[in-house]
């Protein structure tokens, strides 16, 4: 499906070339005539159609990714519960709860920042239906205020299989957590999810807003009151999503969204009593993730410093702003003893071999909304090797973004469907496989890997809008089906991007606005 072209490059004029130019080069990225243009509008489009290609479940008439079918349709029977729904987290059909519910914060948070620019552009209802595709999952997987079902199918038995999604002969067991198999990071992440779909749906969906926000009290005191990763609760998740980080970070991060979903103290309370023992003013972090949210919460909590309700925890709060500041600081290149994050020789942000974008995709949306905020206070970021501005930051993600869309050496789109040059041959097994409603047959496990897994030609199906792992430090990139490291793509890489998209589009409207006060001199390409 072609998306909406909307917003088409225009000249820009001369003084505001000549603000951009100066930035980049302060901060070490490409000026836009360096790099480019792109539309975000399309990007934004298609990044949410991505999301449509991840559902599992019975699907809905307006469903835009016709090449999918329903499956999973008996997920939790063998357990006597309803769990049909959600996402596929990546290019494999387990419904890993930890990385879902972080894609559905990230969405929400895209559209709480952001959500004036999603509607102007015709995209908000499709982020809407993105997050409630994954909350009313999470409400069906909350079974009871104590338990919560953390996973359905098994890794191992999966990753034997290439099969499409509507052909799964693999087990569909599903795992929860409850009081004696704790799992406090999984409940705080996706008390957070819920709650920041609740402060979402508010206005649109107050019943719905209100149910979410129940839920997320509940999964929240559930994770606080008994403690444990887990991953130690359910070994099978180790050798997929393991909890590295432990637990503490989720519990800030869910009470945090919580604070904000109900502007209730206790939360905020939590927050800044807890801060110590949970690691929130330790933890100096140079990555934000499905697994560690230290970041996020430091972010957030020193947004909250000018509000003169919380002068008396501005001691605390400083303290977290000082470790946000640090993030920031190591993504911009600003910072000593070794400890920015590294950058390949074309500029990218690069925090490991694997799967690599998702920390690009997650520091530009932080770097994003600080950004937002530093303007509004009329404050500029102050690191160890010198002052930030609210503007350079914006730069410097925008540059990580256009790095995405084709602005690299390797001259490819690292969001599928975007551009002339993107990866062809993405390691999903939906995609790659002669889709459903083509072939209705029966495609078997083995059938899968002996004859489509390593075929050479491009997927049957474009799964339009997935943010691929990317290329290595060397800004290089192989585009074969089995480089997984590198062409698998995950639902909580594309997620960040929607908040990022929708900012850039605004920035693009200003400029376009910017072109018709008159100057004395316009530069054109």
């Amino acid at each position: 499906m072609t998306a909406r072209e909307i917003h088409r490059h225009r000249p820009l004029h001369f003084l505001l070339l000549i603000t951009i130019s100066l930035s980049a080069t302060l901060i070490g990225v490409m000026s836009e005539t360096e790099a480019g243009t792109f539309d975000y509008g399309e990007a934004l489009s298609k990044s949410l159609l991505y999301f449509e290609a991840q559902r599992s479940g019975r699907l809905p008439y307006n469903q835009r990714v016709t090449w999918r079918d329903h499956s999973g349709l008996t997920d939790g029977l063998e357990q006597g519960v309803d769990l049909v729904g959600g996402y596929h987290d990546a290019g494999d059909h387990v419904k890993f709860g930890l990385p879902m519910a972080f894609t559905v914060t990230m969405l929400s948070w895209s559209v709480i920042e952001y959500g004036d620019s999603l509607a102007s552009t015709g995209e908000l209802s499709h982020a809407l239906e993105a997050i409630k595709w994954g909350t009313d999952y999470f409400i069906k997987a909350h079974t009871s205020p104590n338990v919560l079902w953390a996973e359905v199918g098994d890794g191992d038995t999966d990753h034997y299989c290439w099969q499409r999604p509507e052909d799964m002969t693999t087990s569909r067991r599903a795992f929860k957590i409850d009081e004696n198999n704790p799992g406090s990071d999984l409940a705080g992440e996706t008390a957070a999810a819920m709650a920041a779909a609740s402060i979402v749906f508010r206005t649109t969906n107050p019943h719905y807003s209100h149910l979410l926000l129940h839920h997320a009290q509940q999964l929240f005191e559930f994770g606080d009151k008994y403690r444990g990763k887990y991953d130690e609760s359910l070994r099978v998740v180790k050798s997929y999503y393991a909890s590295v980080s432990g637990y503490m970070d989720e519990l800030l991060w869910g009470a945090t969204w919580l604070y904000r979903a109900t502007d209730n103290d206790h939360y905020m309370s939590y927050v800044v009593d807890m801060a110590h023992q949970l690691g929130g003013l330790s933890w100096a972090m140079s990555e934000f993730s499905w697994d560690v949210k230290f970041a996020g919460v430091q972010l957030l909590a020193s947004m909250l410093i000018k509000e003169d309700k919380h002068k008396q925890h501005s001691k605390v709060l400083q303290q977290y702003k000082s470790k946000a500041d640090h993030y920031l600081c190591s993504i911009l290149n600003k910072n000593t003893n070794g400890t920015n994050v590294q950058r390949t020789p074309a500029g990218l942000l690069y925090v490991r071999q694997w799967n690599n974008m998702q920390y690009v995709s997650t520091a530009s949306f932080l770097l994003t909304v600080y950004s937002d905020h530093l303007r509004k206070s009329n404050s500029d970021l102050k690191c160890h090797q010198g002052t930030v501005t609210p503007d350079e930051m914006l730069v410097f993600a925008k540059s990580q973004i256009d790095y995405i869309l084709g602005s690299n050496p390797m001259k490819t789109s690292y969001l599928v469907g975007y551009g002339p040059k993107y990866p062809l041959r993405v390691h999903h097994r939906g995609a790659s496989i002669a889709s459903y409603k083509d072939y209705k047959g029966f495609i078997g496990c083995t059938q899968g890997y002996d004859y489509w897994y390593g075929r050479s030609e491009p997927n049957p199906s474009v799964l339009v809008g997935a943010l691929v792992g990317g290329p290595d430090h060397l800004d290089d990139f192989v585009d074969r089906r089995g480089n997984y490291v590198q062409t698998e793509a995950c639902t909580y890489n594309t997620a960040p991007l929607v908040g990022v998209f929708a900012r850039l589009i605004e920035l693009e409207e200003q400029k376009l606005e910017e072109e018709d006060v008159p100057l004395v001199a316009t530069y054109r390409k």
